[in-house]
């Protein structure tokens, strides 16, 4: 296939359900890096937190499932937002609307793209404990050389299409979420799981609903949310299913079904066999010492290797993701045309590499909790725009004849409005107000510079696309003559 044609056919449908679900699957290890921060506010209580955070997963994929298979060639939330907030009038060069829909996508980018680094970072970690000649290693050639070589992996076995990825998808899947579900199990089995722990440490103990602690919990489910309800990513390959009407919904709610029982599990076996005190012991590894004591010796080293393949995982749920959204992004005018180029397999490698030498520089900060919380900031906003979106299109009447193979139950525009406002600004506040208790406002003022780099980088691409469009007119005119 020439580069022309694949450039005019787009990404290619190579991919069904199955495959979508397998690269989704990475979502439910973004819980690791939290079990114990959660624990430290919210003490048990995080269990129904992340209950309801995958809830609130499923009340906005109904929107999200609907839009996908009204716009089928658009790329997930990226794709979604650009395609309902298009420019009415095609002739204005800066259109307001256009630049609502792009700026959501950019949020969306700017949520999945710094997983790379926050995951190469604990990956290099976990390998300094597991392999003792990387002992005396400095930490930041450690967490470079872990990430540049995940990164160059990952561009080489997606670089032939995405199939390819769905592939390396199954194997990790298998590796990350068995093993996952198999020590958060242990505990039950060998009667290490104490119901007391539970419902002896619900709340801490000078918990109170006032102002405060109802913003730390707002804070809290922005963070939560930027785990449990990430699976919405299956929805980011709708352009390449071969049934994007009938993948779509089904990679979305089988993932979603997943995520509940992992969250809930995970959540309460480290509670209900460590406690509170014990999670708090060991804040960043929390399984490990369960694993240890509820699978003996080898419980250590096999929770590490789990650790390690999840992480592989979850950078490629999140390498991808932030690829095509950028690639969506440039095929809508709201980026650069230079990150919309497709190799001859219809990969958007220029778009990886860019994304590779991005977190390459983030690994630098070696901080990966301030990444994370600048993170999630870029998805509440994503996420609040895209049900916006949802709400837009329900009553704009350009859309009103749109196929809708897939629909969300009746009055649901009342729903994703009500998610929606929930996003932003609710939640939006509270990771706000979280982060100056946590981190201090570096990361809310990163997080807020990055989301304004778009601004430039949009009337970039404006002018690009009108200096294009002017060549295209002269040409036509010289050809007539």
């Amino acid at each position: 296939m020439s580069d022309e044609n694949n450039e005019s056919g787009g990404l290619q449908r190579t991919i069904d359900w199955k495959q979508g679900l397998a690269i989704a699957l990475g979502v439910p290890v973004l819980i690791l890096p939290s079990i114990g921060y959660f624990a430290s506010y919210v003490w048990a209580f995080a269990i129904l937190v992340w209950a309801l955070s995958v809830f609130q997963g499923f009340m906005q994929n109904f929107a999200y499932g609907e839009l996908a298979t009204m716009f089928p060639r658009a790329s997930g939330l990226p794709g979604f937002a650009q395609s309902v907030f298009r420019a009415s009038d095609e002739n204005k060069r800066y259109e307001k609307s256009k630049l609502l829909g792009g700026f959501s996508a950019w949020s969306y980018w700017f949520a999945w793209n710094p997983v790379l680094a926050i995951f190469s970072i604990l990956i290099g970690s976990y390998l300094k404990g597991l392999i003792p000649v990387f002992a005396g290693v400095p930490d930041l050639a450690m967490y470079l050389v872990s990430g540049a070589t995940v990164f160059l992996f990952l561009i080489l076995v997606n670089y032939r299409g995405l199939s390819g990825g769905a592939t390396l998808g199954y194997i990790l899947a298998v590796l990350s979420l068995a093993p996952l579900i198999i020590i958060s199990l242990a505990p039950f089995a060998t009667g290490h799981f104490e119901m007391s722990n539970i419902t002896g440490s619900w709340l801490p103990t000078d918990w109170s609903w006032d102002v405060q602690h109802i913003l730390i919990l707002l804070g809290l489910f922005a963070m939560a949310q930027w785990s449990a309800c990430a699976w919405e990513t299956a929805a980011i390959y709708g352009p390449e299913y071969k049934q994007p009407r009938s993948d779509v919904p089904k990679a979305l709610f089988i993932c979603g079904a997943i995520c509940l029982v992992t969250f809930i599990l995970v959540q309460a076996a480290c509670t209900g066999t460590l406690g509170v005190e014990g999670i708090l012991a060991e804040p960043f590894s929390p399984m490990l010492p369960m694993a240890q004591m509820t699978l003996g010796s080898i419980g250590g080293s096999l929770a590490i290797l789990m650790l390690i393949a999840a992480m592989i995982l979850i950078i490629q749920t999140a390498f991808l993701g932030a690829s095509r959204a950028m690639y969506s992004m440039a095929g809508e005018g709201n980026l650069p045309k230079f990150f919309g180029k497709m190799n001859i397999y219809g990969t958007p490698v220029n778009a990886m590499i860019v994304i590779a030498l991005f977190n390459m520089g983030f690994i630098f900060l070696g901080t990966p909790a301030a990444i994370l919380a600048a993170s999630a900031i870029g998805y509440v906003c994503a996420n609040g725009i895209s049900l916006f979106a949802y709400v837009k299109a329900k009553f704009d009447p350009r859309f009103s004849t749109l196929e809708r193979p897939f629909k969300a139950p009746g009055g649901w525009q009342y729903v994703a409005a009500f998610f929606g406002f929930f996003n932003l600004p609710l939640c939006l506040i509270g990771i706000v107000y979280l982060n100056s208790l946590e981190v201090g406002w570096a990361s809310t003022i990163v997080g807020f510079v990055v989301l304004a780099l778009y601004i430039p980088l949009w009337f970039y691409s404006q002018k690009e696309g009108a200096s294009e469009t002017g060549k295209e007119k002269i040409a036509v005119s010289e050809n007539s003559v």
